[in-house]
């Protein structure tokens, strides 16, 4: 666990390790929003801690602010506020902090909360929310937004009950709900369940979420589970998702491909130039996503290979309005993130930044330390700013068996990495990497006890 902070300077292309005395304790799993008052302030609420040695394992209820002008941290006490949680959502909404849902778990039990909770940057309160109409079940690890009509949006989430003794079921939702202001009444809110038209993400938990130039909801990655009693098998996911408020409808991204390479079929070409463009999409949509394999040696002599998948130009990226030119892509295959869960996202200069996030392969786990920038206006291609360096992890924990440890091939390589993967500074921050019982409902999954624990 880390309480670490790191500032990534967009015009120097680096990364800087923040010193500033008494920051809150180590944790991963909780919330970290930026919000403009008095120069700038970043609050963060709750997560939860493990020891290493699995020993300990808590979650917190205190909320601090990191005062970006002064660089000083400062501890927020306050009576009325939720209790101890992981997996919350929490947004800026006005002058107050709205936080929803999360999860709780004890050696003995687990809970799941759908309650929703407003801290007063003004006078510095809590008070609890009762919104009217049905609201979202208890869930962890949803989508949490603010929309241009200023209502919040509920995407999604985790949560699991208990079906049997010792047995456990986790369900990922997709359902969607909007949470207004009632009728312009001060403290009073609304619940409304929504159904959006379009091309919905398929059922996933631990994704990224992050608020467009254009005021959409970008939505990155994921897992999507399957599970069984005795074991979890994931597969990670690295699509982009835009969800437009103003129109109630999901699309799914599309990237254009590097600018030198597209060709552009305009209205009232001529026909030999059109023909020639559709000949040249062929071409490009006949592509096949490419596999980049590399194989590492850790210090202890176990091969670990990492898989990351090339997709074609134009497989993945932000939807194209009716309006616009379809652009056809040619060339060689364009560098995306690798698939994964729990990314943290942040978007500055109308670009999206994208830092690590986890993958799994068997019993082993991966945290990454790669970032990637991708221009949402132009929506052409990724670009890999640091790539993930492999060699550097830094292996915590042996798997029981030798054989287990043997079992390379076809994998994308991991172990249980406690590696830094907390970046401080960043609206919705998440977990990084963690150990204990708890954290792998943190974002939205779940691993039956006789499973290996997983990162979310």
């Amino acid at each position: 666990m880390y309480n670490e902070l790191y500032v990534y300077n967009i015009r120097k292309d680096a990364w800087t390790k923040v010193e500033i005395p008494s920051p809150p304790p180590r944790r991963c799993a909780h919330q970290a929003v930026v919000v403009p008052q008095c120069g700038g302030q970043l609050w963060i609420f709750g997560g939860e801690f493990a020891s290493p040695d699995g020993e300990q394992f808590y979650h917190y209820k205190d909320l601090w602010v990191l005062h970006l002008a002064t660089r000083t941290w400062e501890q927020v006490r306050s009576t009325g506020g939720p209790s101890g949680r992981s997996g919350h959502r929490m947004v800026a909404w006005k002058r107050q902090l709205i936080l929803f849902g999360g999860f709780h778990e004890s050696t003995r039990d687990y809970i799941y909360y759908n309650d929703v909770y407003a801290f007063n940057l003004d006078t510095f309160t809590w008070s609890r929310l009762s919104p009217s109409g049905a609201g979202p079940t208890p869930r962890s690890g949803c989508q949490m937004s603010v929309t241009p009509q200023g209502s919040i949006v509920i995407y999604g989430g985790y949560s699991k009950q208990r079906v049997k003794k010792d047995v456990d079921r986790g369900t990922q939702h997709s359902d969607m709900f909007l949470l207004q202001p009632e009728d312009g009444r001060e403290g009073r809110w609304v619940w409304t369940r929504i159904n959006p038209a379009g091309a919905m993400p398929t059922p996933r938990s631990g994704f990224s979420v992050a608020v467009t130039p254009n005021h959409q909801t970008l939505l990155f990655g994921g897992v999507c589970d399957e599970e069984e009693e005795e074991s979890l098998e994931g597969d990670f996911l690295n699509d982009l998702h835009f969800y437009d408020a103003t129109r109630n409808r999901w699309f799914a991204g599309r990237l254009k491909g590097p600018k030198s390479e597209k060709k552009k079929r305009r209205r009232g070409k001529k026909a030999e130039l059109e023909g020639a463009d559709k000949q040249e999409h062929g071409r490009a949509g006949a592509q096949e996503p490419l596999e980049v394999v590399r194989e590492v040696v850790t210090e202890d002599g176990t091969v670990v290979t990492i898989k990351q998948t090339l997709a074609a130009p134009g497989s993945a990226g932000q939807p194209r309005s009716d309006e616009e030119d379809s652009p056809d892509e040619a060339g060689g295959p364009v560098v995306e993130p690798s698939p994964r869960s729990n990314a943290m996202l942040a978007v500055k200069h109308g670009r999206l930044y994208l830092y690590g996030g986890m993958f799994e392969a068997g019993d082993r786990q991966v945290t990454l330390s790669d970032l990637y920038c991708l221009d949402l206006h132009k929506m052409q291609e990724w670009t890999a700013l640091v790539e993930m360096d492999p060699g550097a992890q830094e292996w915590l924990e042996e798997t029981d068996s030798e054989e287990d440890s043997d079992e390379d091939e076809g994998t994308e390589g991991g172990d249980e990495d406690e590696d830094s993967g907390e970046s401080s500074g960043e609206a919705g921050g998440e977990c990084g990497a963690c150990a204990g019982e708890g954290w792998q409902e943190t974002h939205g999954r779940a691993a039956p006890e006789a499973a290996a624990p997983r990162q979310t």
